[in-house]
């Protein structure tokens, strides 16, 4: 019997369908399959359809789906880059990636990161990735207020964690970093130094953190007795060039701020860019505290004040987290939240003595 046994595991050794198979019988190279069959957004959409079918035809399976049917885990977490976000570049990622590896790795996981170029290519590779049984939990990271995402992987009753918090909490586990204390601490901050008429720059209105940002910055106003100009707020500013059109707007108002705070640091270099072009200079004639702890504002003069982000830690935790729930741990157990530390590097000082109310 076990002569026998072993006799059929190595015929199914042999019959199993490799990469070279389906090659071979579309006439294309191992590597067009193993793109096409991975979402590779250089292959054309009837490629890829033509690989698939035949690789559906022939049997062919990865190894990760023959050990997810022996065990029911691909000990695997997936993570979709969106290139099409306006800092899916940023410098902090390679940390957030080193991080989510990390803590993969110390529980034995492995971390599938594959990439798409726009919101409708990031579900479709959301449903390529279940489908194939390429990771049994998604990390998702820039938590929007109505996620698409969220709802994908809720439907397929697949495990998934935010970088973020959620609107709807039903079924979310989270790691989030409270950037609403952030913005609350920054107006404090300032108002200690003199400071009456602070501006706040938003950043994008669609993702969950600038709502709770911009409620941090108003319960702070009023809990320091400072008014709030609505010509001093703008929102939507994600990158340089929206920071400094912000900026630029809101210094124009009839009685402008001695102080901005920003939501992200990104567009406090473009409130830099506004300053230099009307001779203002930083840390004396405007304060500015921002957001993100990225590099770039620790090379401005004078060096960016601004709300730092553990980005590796984040990444570390959310891997935990989401091999915790992949586990069965309920969703109410898994949410986490920690404070930014404050960099106060010489972008706020008291307001310029000439300033008046």
């Amino acid at each position: 019997m076990a002569v026998e046994r072993h006799h059929d595991d190595l015929r199914s050794q042999r019959l199993r369908v490799t990469i070279s198979d389906v090659s071979d019988a579309l006439g294309v190279t191992k590597s067009t399959v193993s793109r096409a069959l991975n979402g590779y957004s250089d292959i054309s959409e009837a490629t890829r359809l033509r690989v698939r079918r035949m690789a559906d035809k022939m049997g062919y399976r990865p190894l990760s789906h023959a050990q997810a049917i022996r065990t029911g885990r691909t000990k695997s977490l997936g993570l979709v880059i969106q290139l099409s976000d306006h800092d899916a570049q940023r410098p902090f990622l390679a940390e957030f990636l080193a991080g989510l590896s990390q803590g993969a790795s110390q529980e034995g996981w492995t971390l599938t990161i594959a990439a798409s170029d726009s919101q409708d290519a990031a579900l479709e590779t959301f449903r390529s990735m279940i489908s194939d049984r390429k990771a049994d939990g998604f990390i998702l990271p820039r938590t929007l207020s109505k996620d698409p995402r969220v709802e994908l992987l809720r439907a397929a009753d697949v495990p998934f964690v935010l970088f973020g918090r959620a609107d709807d909490p039903t079924g979310c586990a989270w790691f989030d970093v409270l950037g609403e204390d952030a913005m609350h601490d920054a107006v404090r901050h300032l108002a200690a130094l003199g400071h009456r008429r602070i501006g706040f720059i938003n950043g994008g209105m669609q993702y969950t953190y600038a709502p709770l940002r911009r409620d941090g910055f108003l319960s702070a106003m009023a809990q320091e007795g400072l008014p709030i100009d609505p010509a001093h707020m703008c929102e939507d500013a994600v990158t340089i060039g929206q920071g400094e059109v912000a900026a630029l707007e809101i210094l124009s108002s009839e009685t402008p701020p001695t102080a901005i705070i920003c939501a992200v640091d990104m567009s406090a270099l473009g409130v830099y860019r506004a300053a230099a072009g009307q001779g203002l200079s930083i840390g004396r004639d405007l304060s500015v505290i921002a957001y993100d702890g990225t590099p770039d504002g620790s090379y401005l003069t004078p060096p960016l004040s601004t709300f730092s982000v553990d980005f590796t830690q984040a990444g570390k935790r959310l891997s935990a987290l989401l091999i915790r729930r992949i586990m069965g741990e309920p969703v109410e157990n898994l949410r986490e939240t920690v404070h930014a530390q404050f960099l106060d590097r010489g972008s706020a000082g008291p307001p310029p003595q000439h300033s008046h109310d």
